[in-house]
């Protein structure tokens, strides 16, 4: 691998759709959570390195609101392994100084899931490092009909004016307020569709397509993606 300096323009926020682990598992005649547990030691991987090369912020997709469609056996699996994961990721969250916040319907998620997600996002608060954003329970449509209903209930309680609404407003509602919208999509596996993946916050986004599970994607991958996106001339409609 080439000398991290290499790299230039690098993007600041980075969002991945961690698509394949299922097949990676399958076409190795493996269980599925076998790929989802190798993903989750991607995304370990790929983090640590994040900031190596410049980027701030990786916001990723782990269970959509659409997933809950799946075998109940796999969203067991999914679910324990989230789990695991959470009661991990606080050490290993201060070991390698990364701020971690979950985005979506927590609602909708088990209550000692949401007080393991509680602990994670209290602990790391003050880390300085890379933040890292996990969509669990996240939908792109879901999230503007909640973005959509706040806003109604503060205009009801005259905590905002309608003629005051403008992107901006509407930004600060969202999931992802206080953070930049996404310079940069990568999605792995080679799907070619956003999946109702934070529809409003990738308007501009540069997308990356890579033919290859995200288990098997490596720092090379992630190095490769972000040397195509500084390659691009960002016009945002201006030209």
């Amino acid at each position: 691998m080439k000398d991290n300096n290499d790299i230039n323009n690098a993007p600041i926020h980075v969002a991945i759709i961690m698509d394949g682990n299922g097949r990676w598992a399958q076409a190795k005649g493996k269980k599925r959570q076998v790929g989802h547990k190798q993903g989750a030691k991607t995304l370990e991987k790929i983090c640590k390195q994040a900031s190596a090369y410049g980027i701030q912020y990786i916001t990723v997709y782990a269970f959509s609101t659409e997933n809950w469609a799946r075998p109940k056996d796999e969203i067991d699996n999914l679910m324990n392994l989230l789990r695991h994961y959470l009661k991990n990721s606080l050490k290993n969250a201060s070991k390698d100084n990364i701020k971690v916040r979950v985005i979506g319907d927590k609602t909708g998620l088990d209550n000692d899931i949401i007080n393991s997600i509680n602990r994670l996002e209290e602990g790391s608060k003050d880390n300085t490092g890379l933040q890292l954003q996990i969509a669990l329970n996240y939908g792109g449509r879901d999230e503007i009909v909640r973005t959509t209903k706040k806003i109604v209930a503060d205009i009801e309680n005259n905590k905002i004016n309608i003629n005051d609404i403008n992107e901006d407003i509407i930004s600060k509602y969202l999931d992802t307020k206080d953070i930049p919208d996404p310079d940069l999509l990568i999605r792995t596996s080679g799907e070619m569709r956003l999946s109702n993946f934070l529809l409003w916050q990738l308007a501009y986004s540069e997308f990356y397509f890579i033919d290859k599970h995200w288990p098997d994607f490596t720092i090379e991958d992630l190095k490769d993606a972000i040397n195509n996106y500084s390659n691009k001339e960002r016009r945002y409609g201006g030209v």
